[in-house]
């Protein structure tokens, strides 16, 4: 078999051709036998555990030998499905050792090595599929920040930096959808101060494309797929990476974006924050800033201290707390006429809403942090 690359025809060896296949869904690797396993690699307490969640009423074991082809005959011998050992087995990592969640936080916008290294957090997690999504959600629960504003009715509201279904989904869809004929290397999850990012082994399956992907659903796994369902972790009729994209849309946060590099298949969300050169000692975030934000960006910059005002600008009267430099923001909402964006570290004081009420000194809005300024 042969297969085409630019102008040119390249062979395609044993293992190239069993994961075209598996890519295709002509075959699929979580059926495959694992060699020299056995039903007592099996945990069967937890697959009684499963069978009373989905209702099953035989025993365990039966559930193991009756049901989605868990036992494959190979040569005469008994062994294990990948599926099987995958889901259910007593320690997974034996047949696939980089079966695998591993968790990296940077400090930064980018990953540095040497001496330059910025990794600050690194995990792995290992264990049955279950086992792996629920404490990797878990871990990244905790690392997700969370901001707190007022909002238009006068109540205070908490957001986190990315909606909590779409952090989730691009794990829960890696672990779901991997490859795992795939042995050399784990799914790892990398967190930036402006953005997460999701790598996967292998490409998009079967006929799911970059261009289709809200639209079109096919699983690598499906088996794999099916049981997670049953834990409401995987959604039906694939609208997950549709809703993902709506979720961010109702954030005011950009698109996730999607990528295939070699073999592997990046998802990447952004909190909206992006940190470009410095205003007063390189401290504040500028994004899209109109002509009229511009104005009042160079006035700032012109200002290192502003007293607390008031002052115009093309016949409006605004106002600032006593801030070091920063950004004033416009069009304003939630009842803020100014505001001041700095970066992540920067204290600013106290503001008043327009009944002297205090204000959030710090709040959020379509992904981005801001400090606020009073208003009239």
């Amino acid at each position: 078999m042969y297969y085409r690359m630019g102008d040119k025809s390249q062979k395609l060896s044993f293992d190239d051709r069993l994961r075209l296949m598996y890519s295709k869904g002509s075959r699929y690797y979580e059926d495959e036998p694992v060699a020299d396993s056995s039903i007592e690699d099996i945990d069967m307490d937890f697959v009684a555990s499963y069978c009373r969640k989905i209702g099953y009423a035989k025993s365990p074991e039966e559930y193991i030998r009756q049901n989605k082809s868990y036992i494959v005959t190979k040569s005469g011998r008994l062994e294990m499905s990948g599926a099987a050992i995958l889901l259910f087995g007593k320690d997974p990592q034996q047949y696939f050792q980089r079966a695998r969640i591993r968790f990296i936080r940077y400090d930064g916008t980018e990953a540095k090595v040497g001496a330059e290294m910025n990794v600050i957090k690194d995990k792995v997690f290992t264990g049955r599929i279950l086992d792996m999504v629920e404490k990797t959600l878990a871990f990244v629960r905790d690392q997700i920040k969370e901001h707190t504003y007022l909002g238009t009715e006068g109540k205070f509201v908490t957001t986190p930096e990315f909606p909590e279904f779409v952090w989730k989904e691009i794990i829960i869809n890696a672990a779901t959808h991997r490859d795992y004929s795939i042995k050399g290397t784990d799914i790892q999850v990398k967190m930036f101060d402006d953005r997460i990012v999701v790598e996967s082994p292998g490409n998009l399956p079967g006929i799911v494309r970059l261009n289709n992907m809200r639209q079109v659903h096919f699983s690598r796994n499906p088996k794999i797929a099916a049981f997670l369902h049953e834990y409401d972790y995987v959604q039906e009729f694939g609208e997950g990476v549709d809703r993902m994209y709506k979720e961010m849309e109702k954030a005011g946060l950009p698109a996730p974006e999607y990528k295939d590099v070699a073999f592997m298949l990046h998802a990447t969300i952004r909190n909206g924050i992006n940190v470009v050169d410095n205003v007063a000692d390189n401290h504040a975030a500028v994004i899209k800033l109109s002509a009229t934000e511009q104005e009042i960006l160079e006035h700032l910059q012109n200002s290192p201290t502003l007293s607390a005002g008031p002052y115009r600008l093309h016949g409006n009267r605004y106002q600032t707390a006593d801030f070091p430099a920063g950004i004033a923001r416009f069009p304003w909402q939630a009842g803020m006429v100014c505001l001041l964006r700095l970066a992540a570290g920067k204290r600013c004081r106290q503001a008043a809403d327009i009944s002297g009420r205090a204000c959030p000194a710090v709040w959020r809005c379509r992904g981005a942090v801001y400090h606020a300024a009073s208003v009239f």
